[in-house]
């Protein structure tokens, strides 16, 4: 499957197979994020993978992750992080980057996954014992789905126009290219 159409078939899992997710399978969703690009090449992000009963009791404490059998806490380090003229940290967007990338890679192996923001980062921060440097960015629940697959034509009505996306001068350019 090329990547567009792994993205129209990709859609937030929240309820998933009582399967294990295998190793090679797993490893695969990490190369992903290993290969994933950040700002400056950094690499300010370290994720936290819990598949262990207890672990997943632990993160249950903090954040909902829909009886997923694994879970990878992104975490971004922002004085490891490249950052602007303005200021502007990428350590938040270099973790959501490597997020992005892992989940498309479950979806181009079968998994199902769904990214999750809302979350205790304190209660996940002291269940999991983070040091002070690492703040946790998002969550990736990742296994085998139990729901229906998505209608891959979804987007057409589900998301805003592209003349609307597409800022006016980019519109310009694209229509001129047309010509």
């Amino acid at each position: 499957m090329d990547i567009l159409n792994i993205i129209k078939a990709r859609h937030s899992v929240r309820k998933y197979q009582n399967r294990p997710v295998d190793e090679e399978t797993l490893s695969r969703v990490l190369e992903a994020a290993h290969a994933a690009p950040t700002a400056a090449n950094r690499q300010p992000v370290r994720l936290l993978v819990i598949r262990e009963k207890e672990q997943l009791e632990k993160l249950g404490r903090a954040a909902n992750i829909y009886g997923a059998p694994v879970a990878v806490v992104a975490c971004a380090c922002r004085s490891k992080a490249w950052t602007r003229e303005d200021g502007m940290n990428a350590a938040v967007i270099d973790a959501s980057i490597l997020t992005d990338h892992m989940m498309l890679e479950a979806a181009s192996l079968g998994l199902g996954s769904v990214w999750i923001c809302w979350f205790k980062a304190d209660v996940l921060k002291r269940e999991f014992d983070l040091p002070d440097d690492l703040e946790p960015v998002n969550i990736l629940a990742l296994g085998w789905s139990a729901q229906e697959p998505a209608d891959p034509n979804r987007h057409d009505r589900q998301r805003i126009p592209m003349t609307e996306l597409l800022l006016p001068d980019s519109m310009k350019q694209a229509e001129k290219n047309a010509l």
